[in-house]
């Protein structure tokens, strides 16, 4: 028999997207406990510039007029993830997100824009081009937080940087403080700081409840109706990365310091089967000073280049397509981190990147370490960072050549509307030909892990025989990323939280 210290009717583990879940069993008056491991709420969620979801056919979506269908949208999800993931759990995602966000827009506390923002593989069938798939929240007064401003997460310039928080709160900085104040508005609803999850109780084949550390001693809390883990991923543990094969460094991603993974653990002891656990949610990473790269996109000129000095992806590619098309080299022909984006003095020593996830310091702190150079030619730019002159100049030539004629038959760059994003619909392509040429340093960066435990389309966790775990459920980044190996649209993570958080406890009530 458990000596249990706490009893609620539903415990989730995790603050980020998941809370989605939490808010769901509060208002269906369900007594409800959030435990997060560190000592501020959002996850990696918080910190997301732009907090969108992916969800067709949404009430904001047809509020602005779209045309999209489900069907569609589908067509397009299943042609881009096929049958890495089970059937039924894509047309969950697909068809359910537009659900989720008419209930949530029930309760003044929630608000949502359109955020246009083109799918991911924009030449799959039924591919929306003009990013009428996607939302974001609205900004929220930080003020309107009250207390619980002093408890959300900050962004990844105030955790890394010491950057001052934010008076209006954006993104998934307003997604997060939206919900937690949507939840305390309910008295039988908990939320906890610094309690990480670290065992579950497992009774009779029923998962009844959980171990959870605070202030050094083990807090039993049953969980009268399920549990449901929504705690990330394992991004920042290294010792799991190397075991199951996740490439890149924990240094790298851009998940908080509490993504360890100990709800994977405590779901695998447990029985929970997984998935995809060599899997993230790549980016290519700017590197800064402090030895990290971080995610960034939004190139507004320059070239990456290999350790031979020849141009070799598209550089404006989807984040996720082009970091996977680095690791595919690293892996197939031994191409070298760093690899260097090229660039000329038009923009200035700054290299032309218009959205850095981290921002950068000042540049000759980048010079200082090793990672930005200058040279008055490309020749001895190439010697500087270590790469064939004549490699160097003869890929800037041809890259020249390429921009004259508009086109990139090379690597495609321009050919998907994605790639014209950021350069007002035309292709982003712009000559290297202004000296002082510049060379900065990049490697290889995530968004978190994307490998969990394997669900059904009610998020319930499944065991190694196939079978649901009575009383356990996953979602987000500790769930098996229902996007399989690729990265489908914006707003896909976030959007798989909430939804299937609160598919969750839709379960729990008997849906």
């Amino acid at each position: 028999m458990v000596d249990w210290n706490d009893e609620v009717d539903v415990l989730v583990a995790g603050s980020g997207g998941g809370l989605a879940g939490a808010y769901t069993a509060a208002r269906e008056g369900l007594s409800v406990a959030v435990v997060e491991a560190t000592d501020k709420f959002g996850g990696t969620t918080a910190y997301s510039g732009g907090g969108g979801v992916w969800f067709p056919c949404n009430p904001v979506l047809e509020r602005a007029g779209t045309d999209d269908t489900l069907d569609d949208a589908l067509t397009y999800y299943r042609a881009v993830v096929g049958d890495r993931t089970p059937d039924e759990l894509q047309r969950t995602y697909v068809r359910r997100g537009r659900d989720l966000i008419e209930y949530l827009e029930a309760d003044d506390h929630f608000a949502f824009m359109v955020l246009p923002w083109p799918d991911y593989f924009g030449k799959a069938p039924k591919a929306r081009l003009d990013g009428q798939r996607h939302i974001m929240p609205t900004p929220l007064p930080a003020a309107e937080m009250g207390p619980l401003r002093a408890s959300l997460r900050g962004t990844l310039d105030t955790d890394r940087l010491g950057a001052p928080p934010q008076d209006l709160l954006i993104g998934g900085q307003a997604l997060i403080g939206r919900m937690l104040r949507a939840i305390s508005s309910y008295p039988h609803a908990q939320l906890h700081l610094n309690s990480p999850l670290v065992e579950l109780v497992v009774e009779d084949g029923v998962v009844t409840g959980a171990i959870v550390e605070r202030d050094g001693a083990r807090v039993a809390i049953r969980a009268r109706r399920g549990v449901i883990l929504a705690a990330g991923g394992f991004e920042q543990n290294a010792e799991l990365r190397k075991h199951y094969g996740v490439p890149g460094e924990a240094r790298d991603t851009m998940g908080p310091w509490g993504n360890q993974g100990r709800a994977h653990e405590a779901g695998i002891a447990a029985g929970a089967d997984t998935d995809l656990m060599d899997q993230a949610w790549w980016s290519p990473g700017l590197t800064h000073p402090d030895g990290r790269s971080a995610f960034a996109l939004w190139f507004t000129g320059g070239i990456f280049v290999d350790q031979d000095g020849k141009r070799f992806v598209n550089e404006s590619a989807p984040y996720d397509r082009l970091g996977r098309e680095v690791i595919r080299q690293m892996n197939d022909r031994g191409l070298t981190l760093p690899f260097w984006m090229i660039y000329d003095d038009k923009e200035g020593e700054v290299p032309p990147i218009k959205a850095t996830n981290v921002a950068m310091v000042e540049t000759e702190k980048y010079v200082e370490a090793g990672l930005w150079h200058t040279g008055d030619t490309l020749a001895e730019l190439a010697a500087k960072i270590g790469v064939p002159a004549a490699n160097l100049e003869a890929t800037v030539e041809r890259f020249n050549a390429l921009v004259a004629t508009g086109a990139d038959p090379d690597f495609g760059r321009g050919d998907e509307a994605y790639d014209r994003a950021f350069s007002n619909g035309e292709p982003p392509l712009v000559t290297i030909d202004k000296g002082p040429y510049h060379a900065a340093a990049f490697g290889i960066s995530d968004l978190g892990t994307k490998g969990g435990l394997r669900t059904d389309s009610a998020a319930r966790v499944l065991g190694r025989d196939g079978e649901p775990i009575p009383g356990l459920y996953a979602a987000g980044n500790t769930m098996a990323a229902v996007s399989g190996e690729v990265y489908p649209g914006g707003g896909n993570p976030i959007g798989a939280s909430m939804l299937f958080s609160h598919l969750a406890v839709r379960h729990i009530l008997g849906e």
